[in-house]
């Protein structure tokens, strides 16, 4: 929580925040006190919460906090995440009980023919996945078990960039999303091994993780670049099952408007 805060607190233009520039600061963004007056806290408590002191801020101070950092919705969840520690290991603990596939969930995923759908754990690991999905990206089915997580091949595996049509925007997109899923379970031993690898393999990933910035999945489209059939735009869906909510289901479809559909049946054909 404490680097969170400091980096959301470098981001806020003082002007925007009603505050006279008074001439030239020695570094962007609010100072201490300057969030703590705006939150109605003290000086010093705040100072002691970037600090990574042993105090958990109420309810209240977090949303104050969150208004005066000029939060996003997924940025102020996530702070409720690391401030909630007993709400969040319980959210934790659902995603964390999800680590294999259920038969009727598999038996699901292939029922949906040429829509490419694949099924994630709390981490992000792949543990199903449909022929369509297959056919998207064939490699999947080869990578070691201990690497068949979503975001280490976002990052990590060339047949992935090469597959996303805009890898820059996607893989950060990706990165956000999984901070913000993870920030109950930000400590875990299954998160922190994922993260030192992704920092020592891959320089995009480092400078990602390091600003700390987070974003809620919502439905979007996206491009990928196909070696057999081309240009696939395709809508990207994500579903918790109710009873397993430790995974998640992402499901791709045709793009309306495009012409993803008739290339997805020639793909599965």
């Amino acid at each position: 929580m404490a680097e969170f805060l400091r980096s959301r607190r470098r981001q806020v233009d003082p002007a925007a925040a009603g505050l006279p520039s008074g001439g030239p600061r020695r570094t962007p963004g609010l100072r201490r006190e300057e969030v703590a007056l705006l939150s109605g806290v003290s000086h010093t408590w705040y100072t002691w919460l970037e600090q990574g002191r042993d105090i958990r801020p109420s309810r209240q101070v977090v949303d104050a906090l969150a208004r005066t950092l000029h939060m996003t919705p997924a940025e102020h969840e996530y702070l409720k995440d690391l401030a909630a520690p007993h709400h969040s290991q319980a959210r934790g603990g659902a995603l964390q009980r999800g680590r294999s596939m259920p038969a009727h969930l598999q038996r699901l995923v292939d029922a949906l023919g040429s829509s490419p759908a694949y099924v994630i754990t709390g981490s992000w690991a792949i543990v199903g996945w449909n022929r369509a999905y297959e056919r998207l990206y064939p490699g999947v089915a080869d990578v070691a078990a201990g690497d068949r997580n979503l975001l280490w091949l976002v990052f990590t595996d060339p047949a992935v960039r090469a597959l996303l049509g805009d890898w820059t925007t996607d893989s950060r997109r990706f990165l956000t999303q999984f901070r913000a899923e993870v920030g109950p379970r930000l400590a875990d031993r299954e998160v922190t091994d994922l993260v030192a690898r992704l920092e020592e393999a891959s320089p995009h990933f480092r400078a990602g993780w390091a600003s700390h910035d987070v974003d809620r999945f919502s439905s979007s489209q996206r491009r990928f670049e196909h070696p057999v059939v081309g240009t696939l735009l395709l809508e990207h869906h994500q579903l918790t099952p109710a009873d397993a909510p430790g995974l998640q289901l992402v499901v791709y479809t045709a793009a309306e408007g495009s012409d993803a559909a008739g290339k997805l049946a020639r793909m599965t054909a």
